[in-house]
């Protein structure tokens, strides 16, 4: 019996012991309406409901302790949450959003304030002027600059920042996808690694059995000793096999585990899966939806634009720049700025200028600087092209495995059940001494090489559906 059988069937017997308790209870209850003075009805009343605590109380207590099992779709939910490089992602698109509205401030005008105090060795006086260097001068000053031309070079910088923000987004997209796909994989690995545990658990049991008939046969002289020790062979064989599936079965539980961010050595309850629907689409299906769906193609379209607006950056310096600034100065030999006759007999003035500046000269540099970009541009188209590839074969593959392991199930499950037939009847055979023991025991490990085939072919056919699910962009929850 299956464990997930068993348990079910251990909870319908619980719940039905409850309500049976609940109507004798009831029952009871009534006759002592009836009759209050019947000491034995208070007496049977009084030991149904003992008992029935006694019975409800730890079937509570485990219900309430008890964790529920997880589901794909759960798991992935949780996985979503708790996964540290999604919220990194994040992170990223803070920081992209927050520098695109830092670019957007560069086009706005600029404030500016500047104090300067300035102590001369000796003062110098004119009689007719008065005084030209006074020992003690305070400046201060505020400047408000606008840019108005800067060979485009503002707007080509905040186009990158956007499209900085957007690359951003997709990555988020792109994480989660992936997170999808490690989720279900892990889920998968963990499902197989039970059925295999499961199976080494049937493979000792029923090699024990075997086991403990061969001894009974050698010891009336049925058989010989070297049959007998070949039954304690297999048997120690199958135990070192249940041992190493333990293992594998707790590293997937880890896996799980860390997938989730739980504690490493929590117990992994996961709801069970075997059934399976056939993937019906063809490859041309799959390579039409990939183009569609991949999120890379967007990012290196992004990537693209991005090197054209840096290409755009780089031709700024053929330029001139043009800014708009207005000044206001006041100045004079006191801290606040003011007081002071002659050179400060005006202490305070405005002005407003217009200021065009142009390296018309550096040596080719940004020639050189064009260049670079240039090939960067190149860089980037080549890059898409080898990306696109990539995800074509990378749709094959999948495709392919998926095909692959849906035939292999289907060809399994015929086998299972004639390997069943087989090893029960080379173990009744045996026990008449129509068989040898190496008859039985070839027919037990073709049974369990065929289960384990089985589960092998299913869960790598859900893995790789998966992954075909992944590679042509789509976020199914199966």
């Amino acid at each position: 019996m299956s464990e997930p059988l068993a348990a079910n069937l251990t909870s319908t017997i619980l719940i039905a012991g409850q309500i049976e308790i609940l109507r004798e209870v009831g029952f009871i209850l009534q006759l002592f309406k009836k009759d209050i003075a019947m000491k034995s009805n208070v007496m049977s009343l009084a030991v149904s409901v003992f008992f029935g605590c006694l019975i409800l109380f730890p079937i509570i207590s485990s219900a309430e302790g008890a964790e529920a099992a997880f589901t794909l779709k759960q798991t992935i939910v949780k996985a979503i949450q708790a996964n540290i490089g999604l919220k990194s992602s994040q992170e990223e698109i803070k920081a992209a959003d927050a520098a695109k509205k830092a670019r957007q401030t560069y086009f706005f005008p600029t404030f500016g304030a500047t104090y300067r105090y300035v102590r001369n060795d000796e003062e110098f006086i004119s009689p007719e002027v008065g005084t030209i260097i006074p020992l003690n001068e305070f400046h201060f000053s505020t400047t408000v600059t606008q840019p108005l031309f800067a060979g485009f070079s503002l707007l080509n910088q905040y186009e990158i920042s956007k499209l900085g923000l957007d690359t951003a987004l997709i990555n988020e997209k792109l994480t989660i996808q992936n997170i999808i796909l490690n989720a279900k994989t892990t889920y998968f690995l963990l499902l197989k690694t039970q059925k295999l545990r499961n199976i080494a658990m049937d493979t000792v049991t029923q090699l024990e059995a075997h086991r403990n008939v061969a001894d009974n046969f050698y010891q009336v002289g049925m058989i010989p000793l070297n049959d007998l020790l070949q039954s304690e062979v297999e048997l120690a064989n199958a135990k070192q096999a249940l041992l190493i599936a333990k293992n594998n079965l707790n590293n997937a539980e880890a896996t799980f585990n860390v997938l989730l961010r739980r504690p490493i050595n929590a117990a992994a309850e996961i709801e069970d899966i075997v059934d399976y629907t056939p993937f019906e689409k063809d490859l041309d299906y799959c390579f039409k939806e990939a183009e569609k769906n991949r999120l890379e193609f967007q990012i290196t379209d992004l990537d693209i634009q991005t090197t054209e607006k840096k290409l755009a950056l780089s031709k700024k310096d053929y330029y001139p720049s043009v800014n708009l600034q207005g000044t206001y100065l006041q100045q004079g030999e006191e801290l606040d700025a003011q007081g002071g006759l002659g050179v400060f007999g005006d202490p305070s003035g405005w002005s407003v200028s217009v200021v065009a500046s142009w390296d018309f000269w550096e040596w080719g540099r940004t020639n050189f600087g064009k260049e670079e970009q240039l090939s960067r541009l190149s860089q980037a188209r080549l890059r898409k092209t080898e990306i696109s590839d990539n995800i074509r074969l990378e749709v094959k593959k999948a495709y392919l495995r998926t095909q692959e392991a849906e035939k292999a199930i289907v060809t399994i499950e015929k086998a299972i059940q004639q390997a069943k037939e087989n090893f029960r009847i080379s173990n009744e055979r045996y026990k008449e001494q129509m068989n040898t023991s190496t008859d039985v025991l070839d027919a037990q490990t073709l049974l369990s090489r065929t289960m384990a085939n089985y589960y092998n072919a299913l869960y790598a056919f859900k893995i790789s559906k998966a992954s075909l699910y992944r590679a042509i962009g789509q976020e199914i929850m199966e």
